[in-house]
């Protein structure tokens, strides 16, 4: 499979999870702390991990990734329905803190004097 057309799987699950996360959680989790980051497809289809980032929610994290794994099989169902693919790789869902990494260095960057950083 090209390297051009797994990038276009990884888009297309990346939006359908996303948007499944609304379909699937009625108020139940804070969801405009969640994000969907990154989605990486096996090459065969088969399986994809779903980076997923918590903001602001850092007691209740593993809370959320725990409902959202719990909610695996609903979330699994709305995305064979949405998406024509050969195969609907099985998701892993795993915590992505990237983002408080980015925000951690930009910090410290915004304390050095004489830069014009500043942090968010």
């Amino acid at each position: 499979m090209a390297v051009d057309r797994l990038e276009r799987v990884n888009a297309l699950l990346r939006r359908e999870i996303g948007e499944a996360l609304y379909h699937v959680f009625n108020g139940e989790i804070d969801l405009a702390a969640v994000t969907v980051t990154r989605v990486e497809t096996a090459r065969n289809l088969r399986n994809a991990s779903v980076a997923i980032s918590i903001f602001g929610h850092e007691a209740e994290r593993g809370r959320i990734l725990r409902a959202i794994a719990d909610k695996h099989a609903a979330l699994q169902s709305l995305i064979n329905r949405d998406c024509h693919l050969k195969y609907t790789p099985r998701l892993r869902f795993m915590l992505d803190t990237s983002i408080e990494k980015g925000d951690h260095i930009l910090a410290l960057l915004a304390t050095i004097p004489g830069t014009d950083v500043e942090a968010s």
